[in-house]
């Protein structure tokens, strides 16, 4: 397939929410590689916040789904898939409100600069907001989510125990990307490996969240 852009392509305050028109009336879930999980699951009620300062990714492809949580809510999100990524600066939070009490944040630090980074294979990450500098190598715009071959690529319709994507939706891949200055917030994480160097966990009253 002919790329629609080769070379690098550099988009400044690079921000997605890819979304499907058919979003609210097609049954589409979350795409898991092999390897990654072994079966589908539903998201908790509480979205999580994720910081970085780098990520470079190889295999890296974008598409739309929808996340189901376990009291049969949907959320709309871009599926970002990557064969490899390593990711310096890492900080995820979440806020949990915790009746009397008040909220409680649970962060999680890890990859810092001078260290070694934090290392993830088949990594997928459900988001419905992104912010970053982005640099994208031989990237593909418009692309069959059933004709990717650069990333790790979204589970196959029927398969046992993993969610459905909508056949022939909107997608982009590219060979490689580089992230500067990451802003995400998510549902869900998943991954085949992931190595945390200099992890650090933290649990404090309030909300302290990563941005």
């Amino acid at each position: 397939m002919e790329s629609l852009a080769r070379g690098g392509t550099r988009w400044k305050r690079f921000a997605v929410v890819m979304v499907p028109s058919v979003a609210a009336t097609a049954a589409i879930g979350v795409a898991i590689a092999q390897g990654a999980l072994a079966a589908s699951f539903s998201v908790s009620g509480q979205q999580f916040k994720v910081t970085a300062s780098e990520l470079d990714g190889t295999g890296f492809v974008q598409y739309g789904a929808l996340d189901g949580g376990d009291k049969g809510q949907q959320h709309p999100v871009a599926v970002v898939g990557m064969e490899t990524a390593e990711i310096t600066n890492l900080c995820q939070s979440v806020v949990v409100p915790v009746p009397i009490f008040g909220d409680v944040t649970m962060q999680l630090k890890a990859g810092a600069k001078g260290g070694p980074r934090v290392f993830a294979k088949k990594l997928y990450i459900d988001a419905d907001d992104l912010q970053t500098n982005a640099t994208f190598t031989n990237v593909d715009i418009g692309v069959s989510v059933d004709h990717t071959t650069k990333g790790p690529g979204p589970a196959k319709p029927g398969e046992s125990g993993r969610g459905q994507y909508l056949p022939n939706s909107f997608a982009q891949q590219a060979d490689s990307v580089h992230f500067e200055k990451v802003k995400q917030r998510a549902w869900a994480t998943t991954a085949g490996t992931f190595r945390l160097s200099g992890l650090h966990m933290n649990v404090s009253r309030g909300k302290n969240e990563c941005y």
